[in-house]
């Protein structure tokens, strides 16, 4: 039960001696201002009493904190594919890339999940897309953590807007990702010297597999774990995560598969001066797990002269 402040009861006092003077604009004055307080004031003939004022329902779907959402992971799949966006703006890019998966699902059962800290109408995405409505504030590995955590799919694929599907990108990478060997896979793949630079690789095997597109089988995630979401930004999340996988006894391999690359507007419309800050301090994160882990490269040592 609420307790009722002192202060409200005298104001409902001062009231009530106020209409039995029949001075009703002062009553009505002192009405609102218990208002204020987070009370109303409910009249019988028995007297008056002070209710708590229950907030108004907000309107349109309730913003989620990343932890809230239910992870069905320990859950057998369900599904063929978990096709994963985040958006930090732009849906329209998404959109597009959505058309692109559903022209070529190929009769396949396909869940689309969007982490959406935007704001943006559910309805935009799709009737047959899950869309988590996150905090706004949430960062990039949260929110993409928060959405594969809903993955139901046998395989999973992380994607970002920028990427669109021209063909059947499924295809190529449930062939790939049959070979138990191989933890994750994408067309876009890099590799590293002295784990300083890295620079793009046709592979097969590589180093990390850009976040563009990643593809794995559902249990991988078990296995290595979510994405670290002290990456509040995007860059080098991905090489992070490659190495958890091939740290944790599985291959990184280059898929070939259709898509077109856009322009990727989170780097785009970031300020240089931000780009630099935020890319220097993920590559910090990255380092500092995986400093001197040569044995995890293509490389496996160092070959700085």
């Amino acid at each position: 039960m609420n307790e009722v402040p002192e202060e409200v009861r005298r104001l409902a006092a001062e009231r009530d001696a106020k209409r039995k003077e029949k001075d009703f604009a002062a009553a009505d004055a002192l009405r609102e201002r218990i208002a204020e307080l987070g009370f109303k004031v409910v009249d019988s003939p028995q007297g008056w009493i002070l209710e708590p004022v229950t907030p108004p329902e907000p309107e349109g779907p309730r913003h989620l904190r990343p932890e809230e959402v239910g992870s069905v992971l320990e859950e057998p799949s369900t599904g063929d594919v978990s096709v994963h966006f985040v958006c930090e703006g732009w849906p329209e890019d998404i959109v597009r890339a959505l058309a692109g998966f559903r022209a070529n699902a190929s009769g396949r059962d396909v869940q689309y999940v969007v982490g959406d800290v935007t704001g943006a109408d559910p309805a935009v995405f799709g009737e047959d897309v899950e869309v988590l409505p996150l905090a706004e504030g949430t960062g990039w590995g949260a929110a993409r953590n928060a959405g594969l955590k809903r993955s139901r799919g046998r395989i999973v694929l992380v994607v970002d807007g920028s990427v669109e599907p021209a063909g059947d990108v499924l295809g190529p990478l449930e062939t790939a990702l049959a070979d138990e060997t191989i933890g994750v896979c994408g067309p876009f793949g890099i590799v590293t010297d002295d784990l300083r630079s890295f620079e793009a690789s046709e592979g097969p095997e590589v180093d990390a597999i850009e976040g563009y597109l990643m593809a794995f089988r559902r249990e991988v995630l078990l296995a290595a774990g979510l994405f670290d979401e002290k990456f509040r930004w995007y860059r080098s999340a991905d090489v992070e995560w490659s190495f958890r996988v091939k740290d944790a006894g599985l291959r990184t391999v280059v898929v070939k598969a259709p898509v077109i690359r856009h322009e990727h507007r989170m780097w785009s419309s970031t300020p240089p001066d931000e780009r630099e800050k935020w890319s220097k301090r993920n590559y910090y994160r990255f380092l500092d797990r995986f400093r001197g882990r040569f044995d995890l490269t293509v490389a496996g040592r160092d070959t700085r002269t």
